[in-house]
């Protein structure tokens, strides 16, 4: 990595041109107080030349799970084809091909490729080979980056993270032409990961175990499609959550550290299985009732984002695409509706959806939203199994099912808590935080203790000279309640 001075002024011009987004942070402040500080820097902005290229693993990883778990799915159609179970086999291959068909649409879309003559790459796509051929190019470009030197193409402006906090110096980064085709491979399979796992392997998932109790017996490769069907879900969450955290922290340089990792992977993991078991446990009691509260929660969070969007009365975003018409807006937007209600209907999405932004996320969540989510989701979970618990079949007379529902009700409740772990001492910006969960938790516990204290007669007692205080103590409270 080499660093080269230029003038703020004409760095700032340079940046402007390249960027018309607006910072909500003005880094050329920061960078002139902190110059100021040390006279040797004053009047410099420090510009940092990238010489490596990140390995793309994110790709690599991608396209790896989404080849096992079609070659998987394929040979347990095989399998039920030659066992005559045609219910089984037709949702298999739904569940199969209709992610594998959005992967497709999906990586086309992102590299513009409609419009290009490349009749090899659409060639794959049509096999659904489209990542494998993908994945290559990513690898190919990876090894002849940094081989000849080449002009950047833009500039990156970001500001490091120092112990949580937003004191690092403000830098900017040099993205050369490699480095910034394979980001957009990087975004493309982050894209793609999220509709693999939450269109494709969370049904495919829950179909399979559904299957395995129904039939009373284990296949190795129904067993080797829910593992791997598994680790894509957990997958496809981490990248919603990571993918929240960069959005809303897009002036910082944010890096993810191992411990942060691990928490968020207890907590999708329990969170997920946790909540599939439930749901399958509870339709091999009330088959056809499990459709009704999978099309209440899907219609719940699916219209969500047009009601508040209705509320506001806003209009729709522009230049979301440049060809897309106010029709094809439209498509695009109820799309990822769909996506997003297909994701909440089994974990937390880590973002909420605002149809009248361009980003078409909210940059500012509020705790309330994630508090009511994971409340109204433990009670849901609690009364499907407890209807499970007392309309079970037969099937379970060798099964202890009171274990079997305290343990689904504590694997959730570790989910929440590693959650709560994670955003009070995992986050890589919570020091950047207004209100953290200990807060939240503080004024809660202060509001019911002052609700509990029993009334005072005013008759005779004295006057009150801290009533100012407690006013003020209760105005904190609603604050922060309504920041949450």
């Amino acid at each position: 990595m080499t660093a080269a001075r230029i003038e703020p002024n004409k760095a700032h011009e340079k940046w402007k041109m390249e960027n018309n987004k607006p910072n909500e942070h003005d880094i050329t402040e920061v960078v002139a107080q902190q110059s100021a500080a040390n006279p040797t820097e004053n009047g410099v902005m420090m510009v940092i030349n990238h010489s490596k290229v990140s390995p793309p693993f994110s790709v690599l990883w991608a396209t790896v799970l989404y080849c096992a778990e079609f070659i998987c799915a394929s040979v347990l159609t095989s399998m039920y084809h030659k066992s005559d179970d045609v219910v089984w086999m037709g949702l298999t291959i739904t569940f199969m091909l209709v992610p594998s068909v959005l992967t497709q649409l999906t990586l086309t879309f992102v590299h513009r490729d409609l419009g290009r003559d490349r009749p090899l790459v659409l060639f794959m796509h049509l096999l659904q080979l489209g990542p494998i051929i993908r994945c290559i190019e990513a690898l190919v470009i990876y090894c002849q980056a940094g081989k000849k030197e080449e002009p950047y193409v833009t500039i990156s402006r970001k500001i490091k993270l120092k112990h949580g906090k937003g004191l690092g110096p403000a830098f900017e980064c040099e993205i050369g032409h490699s480095e910034r085709k394979l980001a957009v491979h990087r975004n493309a399979f982050k894209r793609t990961a999220v509709i693999q796992a939450f269109l494709g392997s969370t049904p495919q998932l829950t179909l399979q175990l559904y299957a395995t109790i129904q039939e009373k017996y284990i296949l190795h490769t129904r067993l080797a499609l829910m593992i791997i069907s598994m680790i894509s879900i957990v997958y496809g969450a981490l990248v919603c959550s990571v993918l929240a955290i960069q959005i809303k922290y897009d002036d910082y340089k944010v890096r993810m550290k191992p411990a942060a990792c691990l928490c968020m992977i207890l907590w999708r993991g329990l969170e997920i299985s946790t909540r599939i078991t439930t749901l399958v446990l509870f339709s091999t009691a009330l088959k056809y009732w499990v459709v009704l509260v999978g099309l209440i929660n899907l219609l719940i969070f699916f219209f969500q984002p047009w009601v508040e969007f209705w509320a506001r009365k806003a209009s729709l975003p522009e230049n979301i695409e440049k060809n897309f018409s106010k029709l094809g807006t439209t498509v695009v937007l109820c799309m990822v509706t769909f996506l997003y209600a297909c994701i909440n209907i089994f974990c937390w999405s880590a973002v909420q959806l605002n149809l009248a932004d361009h980003d078409l996320v909210e940059k500012q969540p509020r705790w309330r939203s994630l508090a009511i989510y994971y409340t109204v989701r433990f009670m849901e979970n609690v009364t499907l199994t407890i209807l499970w618990y007392y309309f079970k079949s037969d099937f379970y007379v060798y099964v202890c099912t009171p274990l079997l529902v305290v343990q689904l009700i504590v694997c959730y409740s570790l989910a929440v808590l590693f959650m709560l772990i994670f955003h009070q001492f995992c986050h890589p910006c919570r020091r950047l935080f207004h209100y953290n969960v200990e807060d939240c938790l503080r004024c809660s516990c202060c509001w019911r203790k002052k609700q509990s204290q029993p009334p005072e007669d005013h008759e005779d007692a004295p006057p009150d000279l801290t009533n100012h205080l407690t006013d003020r103590e209760t105005d904190i409270v609603d604050d922060i309640m309504e920041a949450a």
